[in-house]
């Protein structure tokens, strides 16, 4: 004799799945990651070139302590042509957010499809 679920199969509820929530907090993080994206790179292009005249200013008084003629930074600083490579870039946590985005939606759709073939 076939045992019979009694229980009635509950309709498949996406709310109810942590890959719902895993792919609408990876999305909203990709559109905060672009609202923010030009004030970031504002702000570490600031803190970027302060690290850098840091860095030379360290060099020349280790230049000096070794015992070597001082050279005047203020007559060597120029402007760069191009905005230099940011040390830390926003990208790789955009695309990180955006891989867990599909991945999650993914795994919402083969479990909704489950749900809709157990029927």
């Amino acid at each position: 004799m076939a045992s019979v679920d009694p229980r009635p199969a509950r309709p498949f509820r996406p709310t109810d799945s942590p890959w719902f929530w895993a792919l609408a907090f990876s999305a909203m993080a990709v559109v905060a990651l672009a609202a923010i994206a030009p004030k970031f790179d504002r702000r570490q292009g600031r803190l970027e070139s302060r690290f850098a005249g840091r860095e030379e200013l360290a060099a020349e008084r280790a230049r000096r302590a070794a015992g070597l003629p001082a050279t005047d930074l203020a007559e060597e600083a120029r402007e760069p042509e191009t905005s230099p490579p940011r040390i830390v870039p926003l990208w790789p946590l955009a695309c990180a957010a955006g891989a867990v985005a599909v991945g999650a939606a993914a795994m919402l759709a083969r479990e909704a499809r489950a749900a809709r073939v157990s029927r």
